[in-house]
């Protein structure tokens, strides 16, 4: 499948056409051995594709979640201003300026079979030692759960990953969903990569229920995360939709990547 086989309401299509973008000014900086520090700004799949197998340690993917809806990005430019519309880190101002918006329909008539080969290129990619985290919600995470297991196979399944946040409208009608699922998978389950002490700790719920000195140290995170979504006001905030925070990606890096 390529982009001139999807249906129109299943492709992304920037507006400036695909490209690469260098992650670092410096082009002597671009290269660290023969890894590539590059941003593929278009469809992934004819790019994953043209890349090598078992070339990759971590893949992290945030696929569209097939929600009905029209997701719209707006992009932005801030500047540090006194008067500014927005406030950052430290109360610091910041003023916004509008230079562009993009939007696709989040719809999809065979979710899997568009994310299937997505999926399987991410398994050639996959090295050995490598892990892939596969961010999605309550609409289709328990049939995707299925076709990685056949992908990967269920011994290759690692974690169930909650993420819960408390943030954004309250139905009335039903439990508030307010909380993501990221399926973990892993190329080999004999020699994956996990750096249980190199995660940033958190603060224990209860801790009265523990000693002073495990309460001061904190506990590794459980397969539960509590973190808030990316605000409107955040400095992070790049316009996209449905961008994530961060702090979820990182701890996922200081997990599940060498140093």
């Amino acid at each position: 499948m390529d982009r001139r086989q999807l249906p129109a309401r299943a492709a992304w299509r920037p507006r400036r056409g695909d490209r690469t973008l260098p992650v670092f000014d410096d082009a002597r900086a671009t290269r660290d051995g023969d890894v590539r520090h590059e941003i593929h700004f278009g469809d992934n799949l004819p790019i994953l594709g043209a890349m090598p197998p078992a070339s990759v340690n971590l893949i992290y993917i945030d696929p569209p979640f097939n929600t009905g809806k029209t997701q719209r990005r707006t992009q932005l430019r801030t500047t540090v201003s006194a008067i500014g519309d927005r406030t950052g880190f430290g109360g610091r101002r910041y003023a916004t300026v509008k230079v562009g918006s993009q939007a696709f329909v989040d719809l999809f008539d065979d979710y899997l079979g568009f994310l299937e080969p997505r999926l399987r290129e991410a398994h050639r990619l996959l090295a050995a030692d490598g892990t892939i985290y596969v961010h999605l919600d309550s609409r289709e995470v328990h049939y995707v759960k299925i076709l990685l297991d056949a992908i990967f196979g269920r011994d290759c399944f690692l974690n169930e990953v909650i993420w819960a946040y408390d943030y954004g409208g309250r139905p009335k009608t039903k439990w508030p969903p307010k909380h993501d699922t990221i399926l973990v998978y892993v190329k080999d389950p004999t020699r994956y990569v996990f750096n249980y002490d190199d995660i940033e700790r958190i603060p224990y719920m209860a801790p009265g229920l523990v000693g002073p000195e495990k309460a001061a140290r904190g506990k590794v995170p459980t397969d539960t995360w509590f973190h808030t979504i990316v605000p409107t006001n955040s400095k992070e905030r790049t316009g996209y939709p449905t961008q994530k925070p961060l702090g979820i990606v990182k701890r996922i890096v200081q997990a599940s990547s060498r140093p």
